[in-house]
């Protein structure tokens, strides 16, 4: 597994780890109005997946209004931000923060996407910081664990791996 920190101290991250080359693992989320979303749903396209621990923390917030204005130039590329806030949250966030280019999907209930991605942070029953970049065929073609969750993930290499698939 990934080794991955929590303001410096070593947290322990559960389900199973997703690697470059794998096909991806389906998974079952809530939406805003509490429907349920899966990976098959978005089939056909390319994903980026931004995982955070809540969107209603500093770095969090900046992850996903960086991939807000991203996503207005990535024709053809879905951008979902999961984590496990409520959905109710999430809407009020985005309504908020003005996020209308990202859909923001809730893994409060059962984990699903968490343990399918390996990025339940067990210690804290939230979710470590990740990007995965799905293709067209469901193959991961860019995963990141970002080490240290307060930290801000690669952009650049998850925007560039989602436009070359």
């Amino acid at each position: 597994m990934a080794q991955v920190r929590f303001k410096g101290n070593p947290v322990t991250l559960t389900g199973n780890e997703v690697k470059v080359g794998e096909q991806a693992p389906n998974f079952s989320v809530l939406n805003h109005d509490l429907s349920l979303v899966t990976l098959d749903d978005s089939k056909g396209t390319v994903r980026i997946i931004s995982v955070v621990p809540s969107v209603d923390t500093p770095v969090c917030d900046q992850q996903t209004r960086r991939f807000n204005e991203e996503a207005a130039n990535l024709n053809g590329i879905t951008v979902l931000t999961v984590s496990v806030d409520l959905p109710f949250a999430q809407k009020r966030w985005c309504g908020a923060a003005g996020i209308d280019q990202v859909q923001t999907l809730s893994d409060y209930r059962d984990l699903s996407f968490g343990k399918a991605y390996g990025v339940v942070i067990e210690e804290l029953r939230l979710l470590a910081r990740a990007i995965f970049v799905i293709d067209k065929n469901d193959k991961v073609v860019h995963a990141e664990y970002v080490s240290e969750v307060t930290e801000h993930p690669d952009y650049e290499a998850a925007i560039q791996a989602a436009i070359k698939n």
